[in-house]
C-alpha cells in the first residue's frame, strides 16, 4: 500500500472523528478532537507505521475560541510520508492528554508547550517548566505577553526588571552599513 492510500484509509477508518482534511504540497493534515488524540496517535504509530514524531507546536489564536491549536508533525520512515494532526484546545479546558508514552520524544515538546503557553498535558510523567524557572507566573509565548517582558519578583534569577526595548539585547540600531560591517563577530578581510 502506498503512502497516499494509507492516509486515505485513515480518513475512512476514523470517519466522523476527522473534523477536517487538508492537502498541501503533498502533505496531509487531519484536524481531530482532543478527546480522539490518543486513539488516532496509537493507530498512526502501530498500524500506519508513523514511527517518528518530528515536532509538536502550539498556536495562540488570542481573541478566538477555542484559543489554542496544537499541531503534531508525524513521519513514517518506512513509507517516507508526512502526516500532520491538528487539534483545537479551549483555554478553559483542563488540557489535552499526553502522548509521551506513545512517542517518548513528546515528553520535552509537551513540557515546552506547557512552559511557554500554559497548556497542560494530562497524564504527563513530569510536567514542569523546562525553560523558565519554577514559580514563574507567566507564559511568554502567549500573545498578551509583552515583548519587553514583565517584572519578576524573583531576585538573583535572570532579569528582575522589564527589559528596555531601545538599545536592548534583541534590538539593532538603525544603520545603512551592511550586515558584515554591523556584525561584531565578522572577521577582518585577509590581506
Amino acid at each position: 500500500m502506498t503512502g497516499p492510500e494509507l492516509l486515505n484509509s485513515l480518513g475512512k477508518l476514523f470517519g466522523s472523528k476527522i473534523q477536517n482534511k487538508t492537502e498541501f504540497r503533498g502533505e496531509t493534515t487531519y484536524t481531530i478532537l482532543p478527546s480522539d488524540l490518543r486513539e488516532v496517535a496509537k493507530f498512526c504509530r502501530d498500524e500506519l507505521s508513523f514511527d517518528y514524531l518530528i515536532d509538536i507546536t502550539s498556536i495562540d489564536n488570542f481573541g478566538e475560541e477555542p484559543r489554542f491549536e496544537i499541531v503534531y508533525e508525524l513521519y513514517s520512515m518506512t513509507l517516507a510520508i508526512h502526516l500532520r494532526l491538528k487539534l483545537q484546545v479551549s483555554e478553559e479546558v483542563g488540557g489535552v492528554d499526553t502522548i509521551s508514552d506513545i512517542w517518548p520524544t513528546a515528553n520535552w515538546h509537551e513540557r515546552e508547550i506547557y512552559d511557554m503557553m500554559g497548556i497542560k498535558f494530562n497524564g504527563h510523567p513530569d510536567l514542569r517548566r523546562i525553560l523558565m524557572w519554577d514559580g514563574y507566573p507567566f507564559f511568554p509565548l502567549r500573545k498578551e505577553f509583552p515583548l519587553e517582558g514583565l517584572p519578576s519578583e524573583m531576585p538573583d534569577v535572570a532579569f528582575t526588571k522589564i527589559t528596555p526595548m531601545e538599545g536592548g539585547p534583541f534590538v539593532t540600531q538603525p544603520s545603512t552599513a551592511t550586515a558584515k560591517d554591523r556584525e561584531p563577530r565578522a572577521h577582518p578581510p585577509e590581506l
